[in-house]
């Protein structure tokens, strides 16, 4: 995968019920957890691109709320280089709302690595092989209302 420039993209994290939403990835490399959401369009916003992305891959529609934080990806600096070693994605990853949850899993056009989505419980989320590493503290600061907060070049 060879990139110039840089990528900007848009997560969600969607709780429901003390459990956040994530999607499975499989990789090479093994299967791993991420938040939904991909990279942004030309002439698209942020919360335009979450929206998008989140009905492409899992068929919801949702409303971005606050923006929890911003995370830096230089593909080079982590272990998966091999396979994003000139990849480098700015994320803006935002607290959505969901009401109805029914189409979940009718994305038409997912990830061509996704392989599927899972519910985790919050109070668990160290638990489970979730990408970045560290995510769970994040969150839980993000989610108590710690105000946005900028990563830098984390895996």
């Amino acid at each position: 995968m060879r990139h110039s420039g840089v990528r900007t993209a848009a997560r969600a994290v969607v709780v429901d019920q003390g459990r956040l939403l994530v999607v499975k990835i499989r990789t090479q490399d093994g299967e791993f957890l991420v938040l939904p959401g991909g990279g942004q369009n030309h002439g698209e916003t942020l919360q335009e691109a979450v929206r998008r992305e989140l009905k492409e891959e899992l068929g919801l529609t949702v409303e971005p709320q606050a923006l929890l934080y911003v995370r830096e990806y230089v593909g080079k600096n982590h272990g998966m280089r091999h396979l994003h070693e000139h990849f480098h994605q700015v994320e803006a990853v935002f607290h959505c709302h969901c009401t109805d949850f029914s189409p979940l899993g009718a994305g038409t056009l997912p990830d061509p690595r996704q392989v599927g989505y899972a519910w985790l419980p919050l109070d668990k989320l160290a638990d489970f092989p979730l990408s970045p590493k560290g995510l769970e503290s994040v969150l839980a600061s993000a989610l108590r209302g710690g105000g946005a907060t900028y990563l830098g070049d984390i895996h």
